[in-house]
């Protein structure tokens, strides 16, 4: 497989050109530092450490795995791994977006998104060590003690301590009101935590001198269900060194991802730490979930980059046939496979799906910044409410497109895809987790009709669907963009009529919403797409003539393939959410069987 190269011309046009950061980034209060040259030369060292150091090791650490001694209960990561680790925290990007008052840089996510992208793109298992540990960091910073905050995050800033999530249990997945980790106060102020986790990316590695575990747990007296689920902090390690009766009892034997140690931890009567309001875990847990499913989105989109680029390369070399309106290479055997339409089907649904999807990344990055550090109210809770209504659609739609994006990249390479050492076949494999798990895509889909659109009476979609619409509004008469804002305005009417549909088909039967979901935030995936195309579209046209028409027209085409060939799937959904749930659950459970 071709070597990765980081898009660093796609991430200037996202952040330059299309959210334009300087507008922002630099008059909020803490990143006045962050200036365009600030961001250029952190993406420069960022893609030359994934380029040189973690992309190389992607595949020796895919098959080498994690190993595990059973005598010792220890887990030695992939040759290669602890090393890459150590330059990164030197580096400073354990730090990056980090409060500097704990020993981070302070700079902004919109700066770290696309360095994230990167990491996954090169080398998506090592990337989930340094990420799960910023999640564990997110939730502490938001919800600890100012004792606990000063014995955790240094360490866990500087990359000397990674951390880790501990939520499911062999019962109990989605559905964490089910948990049975106990905790039971010790008269000190400290718990004592018993139970068993499973499925704890990073559980256990060699690649830091402590781990953070962030476990649920339930109180003695606690309500049921999620009502009693309380967060507490539970290191390898304590502060004085001693070690804490927390342990690896085993690593999952996985489809992909094989260098990240996925653990089933044990622990018995582990010494914990309360983090935030007994009984209001779950509310803390999410600081650090909702991060970990942009992350998983972020999986999505790095690895259908890196799909598509050695797809690109493949196809420029492979030849294959001659082409259908006569031969391109007469001088050669046969003609390179890129002259195929299908094969161009199928380069251009990687590009068109990846490049939206980087450019609603940074869109939620910078919504993140503005909700974290505008000085102006309403401009955080606008900021906030769109991360919130657009987060399950950023998991959920760009890790199916990651997959989509993945399988045809192994597909270009027809039988060698299928072959190991050609790479696109573990790229498939690593991508297919991303759909699994922070709450499956159903999941996502449920949370994204259910709470943020249902339960608000469509106020947060409201919100979104007026920047469409003043979009459409604004460049009504841009005969340039007509074939975009005409399609665009058309769908948006289409997706009110649909939500308003749904939510009254709901009121006479609940199941109908859960029929509708998975369609309805796909519509609300491509709608999003559509209306950042035609914006990538505005921003193509009004720099052509510049210096760099190729890129510029290249942004073009891909928009008028996005709005051809990707985007009339919302007619599909549309039928399909109208059937309601009647198809569903006609057939009886008997007759399931076969």
């Amino acid at each position: 497989m071709p070597a990765y190269k980081a898009p660093l011309r796609d991430f200037d046009f996202v952040l330059n050109e299309l959210i334009r950061v300087q507008d922002t980034i630099p008059a909020l209060p803490g990143y006045e530092e962050a200036t365009q040259d600030i961001f250029a030369s952190y993406l420069e060292a960022a893609a030359q450490f994934c380029e040189n150091e973690i992309a190389p090791l992607n595949r020796s650490g895919d098959e080498a795995g994690c190993d595990y001694d059973p005598a010792t209960k220890s887990v030695t990561t992939p040759a290669g791994f602890k090393d890459a680790y150590r330059q990164f925290c030197e580096l400073g990007f354990t730090g990056l977006d980090c409060d500097p008052a704990y020993g981070g840089q302070g700079m902004p996510k919109t700066l770290a998104f696309p360095i994230m992208e990167m990491q996954c793109s090169a080398n998506v298992a090592w990337s989930m060590y340094p990420g799960l540990s910023h999640g564990a960091y997110a939730a502490i910073h938001a919800h600890g003690t100012a004792e606990q905050k000063d014995t955790y995050l240094p360490q866990l800033v500087d990359g000397s301590w990674t951390g880790t999530m501990c939520l499911t249990e062999p019962h109990c997945g989605t559905d964490l009101g089910l948990l049975k980790t106990r905790a039971e106060p010790n008269g000190d102020g400290s718990y004592s935590i018993t139970g068993t986790k499973i499925f704890i990316s990073a559980g256990e590695h060699d690649m830091s001198d402590n781990i953070i575990h962030l476990v649920l747990a339930r109180l003695p007296d606690a309500p049921k269900d999620v009502k009693g689920i309380s967060l507490f902090i539970v290191p390898k390690f304590h502060a004085d060194g001693s070690r804490n009766p927390v342990s690896c009892g085993a690593l999952e034997h996985k489809m992909g991802i094989k260098a990240n140690a996925t653990a089933v931890i044990n622990l018995d009567n582990a010494k914990g730490y309360l983090i935030g309001e007994p009984n209001k875990g779950l509310a803390c847990m999410f600081t650090m979930m909702n991060a970990a499913r942009l992350g998983c989105g972020m999986q999505g989109l790095g690895l259908g980059e890196a799909s598509f680029q050695g797809a690109l390369a493949y196809a420029k070399e492979r030849l294959q046939m001659r082409a259908l309106t006569g031969a391109k290479c007469p001088d050669k055997p046969a003609d390179p496979i890129i002259v195929h339409p299908d094969v161009r089907r199928m380069l251009l649904t990687q590009k068109a799906y990846t490049e939206a999807g980087r450019a609603l990344t940074a869109l939620l990055a910078l919504q993140l910044d503005i909700e974290e550090k505008h000085p102006d109210a309403e401009a955080r809770q606008d900021a906030a409410d769109l991360v919130a209504l657009l987060t399950p659609v950023a998991k959920a739609f760009m890790t199916d497109n990651g997959y989509t994006a993945t399988n045809m990249g192994m597909q270009v390479f027809g039988g060698h895809g299928f072959i190991r050492e050609w790479g696109m076949e573990q790229l498939v494999r690593d991508c297919r987790i991303s759909q699994l798990y922070e709450g499956t895509n159903g999941i996502q889909a449920i949370d994204l009709l259910g709470r943020k659109v249902l339960l608000d009476q469509g106020a947060k979609l409201r919100k979104f669907s007026k920047l469409i619409h003043k979009f459409c509004e604004a460049n009504a008469g841009n005969e340039q963009l007509a074939e975009f804002v005409g399609p665009l305005s058309k769908l948006l009417k289409e997706v009110g009529e649909t939500t308003m549909g749904i939510g009254m088909a709901a009121m006479m039967n609940k199941d109908d919403a859960g029929a509708a979901a998975t369609d309805f935030l796909r519509l609300i995936g491509h709608i999003t797409y559509a209306w950042l195309w035609a914006r990538m579209a505005e921003v193509a046209y009004s720099k052509l003539g510049q210096g760099d028409d190729a890129f510029y027209n290249a942004k073009i085409t891909t928009a008028r393939f996005y709005y051809a060939k990707l985007l009339p799937e919302v007619e599909s959904l549309k039928a399909q959410i109208k059937t309601g749930s009647k198809p569903l659950m006609a057939l009886d459970e008997d007759s399931f069987a076969f």
